[in-house]
């Protein structure tokens, strides 16, 4: 007797986020962001929020931040490149802007480069040996900023 699947096609598998996207999930949770060097009001401050949107095959950054006065909003999404074996993001802002950066994670070290790994552009922190906070650095040619990030929840 023939089986009742002979013609049907096997059922696709579901696909699976690549583990690599795992090593982000250092970033859950909402940060608090702010310049150590600019005065009260001044510099870059407010906060962001990362989420798993669901499926877990990317991690969304809600920002919400002020730089010198100006308003700064925007989403990111962060997922696994296959082609390039890398974490990329492109990120959409309140002011126009789309950003695509390169997302590097390793230990303690963070740095997310603007575009391309090696651009001029980019920014490299460290976390805390509790992983609640974070100093960095965002450089590129003429400018940047040092930020901290603190973990609210």
């Amino acid at each position: 007797m023939a089986s009742e699947n002979v013609g049907m096609p096997e059922m696709a598998q579901s696909p699976t986020p690549n583990p690599a996207l795992k090593i982000l999930d250092a970033l859950i949770g909402t940060w608090q962001i702010t310049d150590p060097e600019a005065g009260p009001g001044g510099g870059v401050h407010g906060q962001v929020r990362f989420e798993w949107l669901e499926g877990g095959f990317f991690l969304v950054q809600h920002v919400d931040l002020v730089n010198d006065g100006r308003p700064i909003r925007g989403a990111e999404y962060i997922g696994y490149d296959e082609a390039s074996q890398s974490l990329r993001s492109h990120y959409f802002g309140n002011n126009s802007e789309l950003l695509e950066y390169v997302w590097e994670l390793d230990g303690d070290s963070l740095t997310i480069w603007g575009g391309y790994v090696g651009s001029p552009a980019r920014c490299h922190g460290t976390f805390s040996a509790d992983r609640n906070s974070a100093t960095s650095r965002w450089e590129w040619p003429g400018g940047g900023y040092p930020s901290v990030m603190t973990r609210l929840g």
